[in-house]
């Protein structure tokens, strides 16, 4: 009997080249002993001339990439506090990319990129972090705010001084100019009217003046001002200038 044996093959497995994700959620702490979740985002291809390393020499390559990030993650974070752990992300990315390349090109694998997508501490630390946060402003905003009262009293106080200035201007100028009309009202009189003086001139400018006075003050309704003698007087005359002065007061209702 004759038998014949014919070549035959299978297919073992299946190789994709395109470029794949694996998202690992990791979990650490920093310096300050803050326990933070890392999401790291790991983009891998299998390299076309290293396909029979990648399907044979590795029987998981997710696994071992995982691995590798829970390493290198736990290796760089606790060296730093939280603060800067929030500013290294970029930093702990390149550490993974560098660290994964070297490992995973042996298996015909090429890092393509590696992402820290998000670093999350406790609920209770964010929190914590927020009224930090907010404490912070509040304090910087009732600085400024400190600082702008100051600004307006200061201000104030220099119009203030400024405007009392110019009103102290404005009496001195005021009372220059009476003098000088008193000056000139005096050569006046006393050229018009022979065998006067300067005093007394002076003498009647202050009595008409007086009367005038007298006059504004009595035209008040509400006037409560008592006129008393400059001599030396008794009671009696003092009650005798009160009583005439409510007569006259009636009389003018």
């Amino acid at each position: 009997m004759n038998f014949f044996c014919c070549p035959f093959e299978y297919l073992a497995g299946k190789v994709s080249l395109r470029v794949q994700a694996l998202d690992v959620r990791c979990e650490t702490k920093t310096e300050d002993n803050v326990f933070v979740e890392v999401n790291v985002s790991v983009q891998y291809q299998v390299q076309r001339d290293k396909i029979y390393d990648a399907f044979y020499r590795l029987s998981n390559p997710t696994q071992q990439i995982r691995a590798y990030v829970f390493d290198i993650v736990r290796s760089v974070l606790p060296a730093m506090p939280l603060d800067e752990a929030f500013e290294a992300k970029e930093h702990v990315a390149l550490e993974v990319k560098k660290a994964l390349s070297a490992v995973m090109d042996e298996y015909g694998f090429v890092i393509v990129q590696a992402l820290v997508t998000d670093i999350a501490p406790d609920t209770k630390v964010k929190n914590a972090m927020n009224e930090i946060n907010a404490s912070k402003r509040m304090k910087e905003a009732a600085s400024e705010k400190a600082e702008a009262d100051k600004v307006l009293l200061v201000k104030a106080a220099e119009a203030d001084a400024e405007s009392k200035y110019l009103s102290g201007v404005g009496v001195a100028r005021q009372r220059k100019a009476i003098v000088d009309g008193l000056r000139d009202s005096i050569k006046q009189f006393s050229g018009n009217v022979h065998g006067t003086t300067p005093k007394d001139v002076i003498d009647l400018l202050l009595l008409t003046q007086y009367f005038d006075m007298l006059k504004e003050v009595g035209n008040h309704e509400y006037t409560a001002t008592v006129f008393l003698p400059t001599e030396g007087s008794s009671g009696t005359n003092v009650r005798d200038s009160l009583l005439q002065a409510q007569a006259g007061q009636a009389m003018m209702r």
